[in-house]
């Protein structure tokens, strides 16, 4: 028995609700075709996507995709964000698969938003498979202890993330964390504590960090931030606000509470950076944030003194 499959418009343009109407448009049959038998070819939902949009703009000019799925923590954004936009909700009987906006500089026509309807129906299986393959990827690639990505995913994400910079020309920026002095509270508490302490900063930071940031545990007592779309100068407001974050934090530890710190250092992406430059960018303003006294951020070129070092 064939499945209903939803296409549920939300908004268009300038947040103006419509009804899914029926309207006649000329097909590319052969367009269609190909970009069905695109979306076959990976399982990776950013990736999807990317293919979806090139075959979309060969129909009518788009300038910008985001989707999102909350429950799952999926928050993606393709090229640029612009004033108008058309927004639609993707469910099956069995799934919700989230939501989907198109933008660009013009109005869309109710026969362009037809046009993106009826190519959308295309999207709904690769997507739902995409979505399950997501969940087993995210159980492989999960920090049991942080509930961070691990450092398989980590890699996983910079790539991905350098080759959608170099295509769309976006800023990506890195930030790393490290906890000051860590090892002097595994030396006087125990691992237990340290092991709770590392888990409360990586839901800090990732509380503090914005939907579409990805935060992994880098390794020990180190996390990195994956900063999409941001440059540096965003960057370090990020930054110095899981900064600040992490100084309030009170871990209750017998009758006392205890306080903890965090060096960060930031690094942004430059066109032809390789990912092991970029992350020697971050490593360096880490260390120079630790050389001037730690519990502040420091970028590749310059330092932000602090309170509290």
């Amino acid at each position: 028995m064939q499945e209903s499959n939803q296409v549920t418009p939300l908004r268009s343009n300038l947040s103006n609700k419509r009804t899914l109407t029926r309207i006649a448009i000329q097909e590319d049959p052969d367009l269609r075709h190909k970009l069905v038998h695109a979306l076959q070819t990976t399982l990776d939902v950013q990736t999807l996507l990317d293919i979806f949009i090139k075959y979309l703009n060969q129909q009518l000019p788009i300038g910008g995709l985001s989707y999102r799925h909350p429950t799952r923590g999926i928050h993606l954004s393709l090229g640029q964000d612009n004033r108008h936009h058309c927004d639609y909700r993707l469910i099956t009987p069995r799934d919700d698969l989230g939501e989907i906006r198109f933008n660009r500089a013009k109005r869309f026509s109710e026969a362009e938003m037809a046009r993106i309807e009826s190519l959308l129906g295309t999207l709904i299986h690769p997507l739902r498979n995409a979505l399950q393959y997501h969940d087993a990827l995210k159980a492989a690639l999960h920090d049991a202890l942080t509930g961070t990505g691990n450092r398989v995913a980590m890699d996983t994400a910079i790539r991905r993330e350098l080759q959608l910079a170099e295509r769309y020309q976006q800023p990506l920026s890195l930030m790393m964390v490290d906890l000051d002095y860590f090892k002097q509270i595994n030396d006087r508490y125990g691992h237990a504590v340290g092991d709770e302490v590392l888990h409360e900063v990586a839901q800090t930071i990732m509380q503090v960090a914005r939907a579409t940031d990805m935060t992994f545990r880098y390794g020990g007592e180190e996390f990195m931030v994956v900063l999409s779309n941001t440059d540096v100068r965003g960057a370090e407001i990020i930054a110095e606000r899981v900064r600040e974050a992490i100084v309030l934090l009170d871990i209750q530890q017998g009758d006392h509470c205890l306080k903890v710190t965090a060096s960060l250092g930031l690094a942004q992406w430059q066109p032809k950076m390789s990912a092991k430059a970029l992350f020697e960018q971050a490593d360096k303003a880490l260390y120079r944030a630790k050389h001037q006294g730690r519990n502040r951020v420091a970028t590749n070129d310059n330092a932000s003194a602090v309170m509290g070092a």
